[in-house]
């Protein structure tokens, strides 16, 4: 009895511990998710709008670790999902992925609709979107859908790198 508690206690952490660095997921979203077309990326004003415009649509949608709908989504299957939605772009579904996606820029040039990326412990990884002025678009646990500051202490701190998807 001890030991399968003991096991069901490490696997719980496990899982728990894993956070948005999750491993590929083996599925799609659900068939309700309309592929946009694609959008310039260059313009910066039409990206922001539509990165604000997501926003507001799923601003009430809490954190889930693999989750991909309103009931709940991870930062990576939020990012999937609007540039899938609102840039019609389809990027890898994990943080890990996504991570090697694209081209490596500055932070001194960011851009909207640039991944962001965060170490948020060992092995742990977060990803975002960045908006304009230091802000960027990302699910946090506590929150669920949000936008923060880069030069918050706690993202300033753990920032890692970001990528440009789409030139």
């Amino acid at each position: 009895m001890k030991r399968t508690v003991l096991f069901a206690a490490i696997f719980l952490v496990t899982l728990t511990a894993t956070g948005c660095s999750l491993l590929p997921v083996k599925h799609k979203p659900a068939d309700s998710i309309t592929p946009a077309g694609r959008v310039d990326l260059s313009d910066s004003k039409a990206v922001k709008e539509l990165l604000h415009l997501q926003h507001r649509q799923w601003k009430d949608t809490g954190y889930a670790l693999g989750g991909l709908s309103r009931q709940g989504i991870d930062c990576s299957g939020f990012v999937y999902i609007t540039y899938l939605e609102k840039l019609g772009i389809e990027l890898p579904r994990s943080t890990e992925l996504q991570a090697q996606t694209g081209t490596e820029v500055a932070r001194s040039e960011l851009r909207p609709a640039d991944l962001v990326f965060f170490k948020t412990g060992s092995k742990l990884r977060h990803v975002g979107m960045y908006i304009d002025n230091d802000s960027f678009l990302h699910v946090s646990k506590k929150e669920g859908v949000t936008i923060s500051k880069l030069s918050d202490y706690y993202w300033g701190t753990r920032y890692w790198h970001s990528r440009r998807v789409g030139d």
